[in-house]
């Protein structure tokens, strides 16, 4: 993929504050379009491939996507997928509103290093590699995985922000870094996935307030809660959007207020890898929140993104049809950790397949469709 500065002549305060007090805030570089003409010679070869146009479906418009993206047709198979899965606490497990204590987020991010996760086994099935990071894991990980650490567990959202306004502003220049790292070594795909007891929760507020809903319309059952458990998460999510609705037009100060380390590194990550001209499949409800923030802090980043798969979670369907994006898959997951992104990159990478591998009919020696078979029409409407 192309290499673009993070930031560079005509790049804009994406942070900067709504109130219009003069505070540090983080830039980004612009987001450039995919390529148009890519784009056009994609589905011009679509149509000279030996089948009938349109017959593949979704996998003829995902290869359309990744050459746009890739800026060249046919595309190349991804080289170096890479999934880097962030892993924060939130002070709102503490209200039960989780099946699951808190100190799993630690154990799993164990378990992701050992190799033991679902997105270890999903990742190595479709070639990509896969990376853990302690953005506010409400424990002691590895020194390996928490250099960018902003603090451990996020504030309780329902009573009390979940950063300070200098964590969050750190927390998504770490993920702007982590982005610009895994690009410079060479990643050609991003996915982002998530870790963390309770973070559906403030995913859940973060899509309430940005889509003008009701916390009854995003309220899912995360881990599996009872009726209790989601009636207590419902009310921390009308609690907590009395505050996040204030800020919905700062992107930084929402994220501080109703979200929490994790997903402001995510959002701050997905809005990098827009700038870095580098496409990502989005997983579920936890990033698909991020992603919504991040197309506010850098707007156009969606155009780079496309949707793994769509999430049983409630609020994942009003995501995607806020970024406008079409799931690959829908295979009932709810998991996290990038596990949905990752199932459906061997779906993607058979589109790359299919659109650079597949013989022309002039190629194959094979008679070609008429002009009326290719264009739709009937041999009455050619004779007029």
């Amino acid at each position: 993929m192309s290499t673009v500065p993070d930031s560079q002549p005509g790049s804009t305060p994406s942070a900067e504050p709504a109130d219009g007090t003069d505070r540090p805030g983080v830039e980004f570089g612009v987001v450039r379009p995919p390529d148009e003409q890519a784009h056009r010679q994609a589905v011009a070869r679509h149509g000279g491939l030996t089948k009938p146009a349109g017959s593949l479906g979704r996998l003829e418009e995902i290869g359309v996507w990744v050459s746009a993206r890739q800026g060249t047709c046919p595309p190349r198979p991804f080289d170096r997928p890479r999934v880097v899965v962030f892993a924060g606490d939130h002070g709102i497990a503490t209200n039960g509103v989780s099946a699951y204590p808190s100190e799993v987020t630690a154990q799993m991010v164990d378990n992701i290093l050992a190799g033991g996760a679902a997105v270890n086994a999903l990742a190595a099935n479709a070639g990509a590699g896969v990376r853990v990071v302690d953005m506010a894991v409400d424990g002691e990980t590895n020194r390996t995985v928490a250099a960018y650490k902003v603090r451990r567990s996020s504030g309780s959202l329902d009573v009390e922000d979940a950063l300070t306004e200098q964590q969050a502003l750190d927390a998504v220049t770490a993920g702007r870094a982590l982005a610009d790292e895994e690009v410079d070594s060479g990643a050609d795909l991003l996915v982002a996935g998530d870790m963390g007891i309770g973070n559906t929760t403030p995913a859940a507020t973060l899509i309430a307030a940005l889509t003008e809903s009701e916390p009854v319309a995003v309220v899912g059952r995360g881990t599996g809660i009872d009726d209790s458990a989601w009636m207590r998460k419902t009310a921390a999510i009308r609690d907590a959007l009395r505050r996040a609705r204030k800020v919905v037009d700062d992107p930084v100060a929402l994220l501080r207020t109703a979200g929490g380390a994790d997903l402001a590194a995510m959002a701050g990550f997905l809005a990098q890898a827009a700038v870095r001209r580098t496409p990502v499949i989005l997983d579920g409800v936890v990033v698909g929140a991020a992603a919504m923030v991040a197309e506010e802090l850098v707007p156009g980043a969606a155009r780079w993104w496309m949707a793994g798969h769509r999430s049983v979670e409630p609020g994942a369907a009003l995501v995607l049809e806020h970024l406008d994006l079409c799931p690959v898959l829908d295979l009932e997951m709810r998991l996290g950790e990038g596990s949905g992104a990752v199932t459906a990159l061997p779906v993607v990478n058979a589109a790359i397949r299919v659109l650079g591998e597949m013989a022309t009919f002039a190629e194959a020696g094979i008679d070609g469709p008429t002009e009326s078979e290719a264009t739709g029409s009937s041999p009455a409407d050619a004779a007029d």
